[in-house]
């Protein structure tokens, strides 16, 4: 139970729900505990009928007053009337009339118990879908603050699967476990409080089996547990297999492996299987085995109940024996649930420890102070080297620069050279290992998330859209509230995309598919400047942006681009020195460090790297030209 300690916070909100719940388990609880009773008073009646029938009129006329005066005693009701004929005939009438008055109020009693019943679900089953909504909030809240290290480490399937299966998981314990946990104990008081008060020691006959009972379910209940858990990570290793084969489809389909994705998903889903009928097998043995016990209580008390009965016990009648029966089937399922909600507790328990494990990780990238109430742009590189933690990859070494405000920084280099970190580091995805990030003198560390991160417009080479229209793609940093249909066209313009969406049925209006599959390559990329360029940043920031797009469009793209630059720090990482060569400074980095720096004309002058680069790329581009 110790995991699930960690939801007692929603229980504490949601405190007067489950009071109240309570509150209805018991009256529902009271009125049929009563109802046995009615039973009771019923047979005794028609017995003590059936045994009057056969004395003498005086004999009769002498017990008949003692039977009315209990029937007094239990329900208030006088009905020495109903009993002023005393022949056969008048007495039968009698008893009739006596057990329909018992069958109204026991329906009455069954009545009430439903509709309180009805009340009590409509408390505590609802709580547990609040918690469960208020749960899942606050998982994919925290999967928010989370850095880019922590989605390198977990699988895509693994995070869904913790936040639907798992948190569904946890919300059956929310409520059913809860619900009948506390109906079990309530009407288990009550009904042994009942049943001591009519008869000790056939109570402690009936009750014999339950510490056999307590045994089994504190030994089979480290069984489940370690059950669920195996069930839960392949069903995380499912949904990461598919959530992997949808995504790439297109790379399934070109390289013809969907036999063996199928091949390979049909193996987890066996594995699955087995882990899921190991854990049934145990729920299957384990419920018979309760009933079971809860059946012998049974016989032992119509065994025990009888013998003393035909000894002639004062103490014992048959109405005594029917009740104890009734008491004990009434007690069959909250038992025989026992089972369920142990089953029910342990898997949400296996849930709630994959659950923490990730509420429980703290992002590495928090805010630790707010020094810079303004961002202007400057950027400065002091010294910075990193690696990479889960590859142990030096990425950077002692790289150094500054960008003033306004200005232009290219950074070219070969693949794996270290330009995606550079800019990574940039936008505070990773702290550097040494060295100084400063953004407008400040320590990177020390300005607020939030602020700096809003005022960088990051336009990358994997580009990712959202599936839906192009329109509220490109104003996805924007104001929903805001009139955003010419911003939105204006910044289109820029990155050269107007035309193309302008040729599609629905325009603007058009539903991208899954990661923007409906658009070329060149297209997305362009879609992702449009966006980059509408929150009109502090920062602009182009990791290979333009790697999909043609040598003319490139052109026309940083043409419109320059505009939008003027006035704004920009950073512009790309392979291709047509796209950098009016920057006002560029750097050439190899395997991390800074080998060449300075402007295109003067590294062009210096001939080395750069300029080796440059001749390669004018003989590919007349290459291309020829063709």
């Amino acid at each position: 139970m110790r995991p699930l300690l960690k939801l007692n916070k929603y229980f504490a909100k949601y405190t007067w729900h489950l009071v109240l719940g309570t509150v209805f388990i018991v009256l529902s609880n009271l009125f049929a505990v009563y109802a046995p009773q009615v039973v009771r008073e019923a047979i005794d009646m028609v017995t003590a009928g059936f045994t009057q029938r056969d004395l003498p009129l005086s004999e009769r006329e002498m017990a008949v007053p003692e039977l009315l005066g209990l029937w007094t005693g239990w329900t208030g009701l006088d009905l020495q009337g109903w009993f002023s004929d005393l022949s056969n005939a008048g007495l039968a009438i009698a008893i009739v009339k006596v057990a329909g008055v018992l069958a109204i109020l026991y329906l009455v009693f069954a009545l009430l118990r439903g509709f309180f019943m009805f009340l009590m679900r409509q408390t505590i089953i609802v709580v547990s879908r609040l918690i469960e909504y208020d749960l899942k909030n606050d998982v994919f809240d925290h999967y928010q603050q989370l850095d880019r290290a922590f989605y390198k480490r977990n699988s895509t399937g693994d995070l869904m699967n913790r936040i639907s299966e798992d948190v569904g998981k946890v919300r059956m314990y929310l409520g059913p476990a809860v619900m009948y946990t506390i109906n079990l104990v309530v009407l288990f008081v009550m009904c042994i409080g009942f049943m001591l008060h009519v008869n000790t020691e056939l109570t402690l006959w009936t009750l014999a089996p339950l510490p056999i009972m307590s045994v089994l379910i504190y030994y089979v209940s480290d069984v489940i547990n370690r059950k669920s858990t195996d069930v839960q990570k392949q069903q995380s290793r499912l949904s990461t297999l598919a959530q992997e084969s949808f995504s790439g489809i297109r790379v399934l389909k070109a390289y013809s492996k969907e036999p063996m994705a199928v091949g390979r998903f049909r193996e987890a889903a066996a594995e699955y299987r087995t882990r899921s009928l190991s854990q049934a097998k145990v729920d299957a043995l384990f419920m018979p085995a309760i009933q079971l016990l809860i059946g012998l209580s049974t016989v032992l008390t119509i065994l025990v109940g009888g013998i003393k009965l035909i000894q002639g016990d004062p103490t014992v009648s048959v109405g005594n024996i029917a009740e104890f029966v009734i008491y004990v089937n009434m007690l069959t399922w909250p038992f025989a649930s026992v089972g369920w909600v142990t089953s029910l507790v342990q898997q949400a328990s296996a849930s709630m420890v994959r659950i923490n494990e990730f509420l429980d990780t703290a992002p590495n990238i928090t805010n630790e102070a707010d020094e810079l109430h303004e961002v202007r742009g400057a950027i400065t590189f002091k010294d910075v080297s990193f690696t990479y933690p889960t590859t142990g990859i030096k990425a950077l070494d002692s790289v150094s620069f500054h960008v003033p405000v306004g200005g232009s920084l290219a950074v070219v280099g070969h693949t794996g050279s270290g330009k995606s970190t550079l800019v990574d580091l940039i936008g505070r995805t990773y702290d550097p290992d040494a060295g100084d990030v400063l953004v407008d003198g400040v320590p990177i560390r020390r300005v607020k998330l939030e602020r700096l991160r809003s005022e960088l417009g990051f336009v990358t080479q994997d580009v990712f859209l959202f599936s839906d229209s192009i329109r509220n793609n490109i104003a996805f940093r924007l104001d929903p509230s805001e009139n955003v249909d010419d911003r939105v066209i204006a910044a289109a313009r820029v990155a050269q995309v107007h035309a193309d969406i302008a040729e599609f049925p629905k325009g603007y209006d058009t539903i991208l598919g899954e990661r923007g599959i409906t658009l070329s390559g060149g297209q997305k990329q362009r879609v992702s400047i449009a966006r980059a360029v509408i929150g009109r940043p502090r920062i602009l920031v182009f990791d290979d942006a333009l790697s999909a797009v043609d040598t003319a469009t490139v052109e026309a793209i940083l043409r419109g681009i320059r505009e939008v630059m003027k006035g704004r720090t920009t950073i512009i990482i790309s392979h291709r020195i047509s796209a950098v060569r009016n920057a006002d400074h560029i750097l050439v980095l190899d395997h991390g460090r800074v080998v060449e720096e300075g402007t295109h004309a003067e590294l062009i002058d210096r001939g080395s790297v750069y300029a080796s680069m440059h001749e390669e790329q004018l003989l590919e581009e007349a290459r291309e030209t020829l063709e």
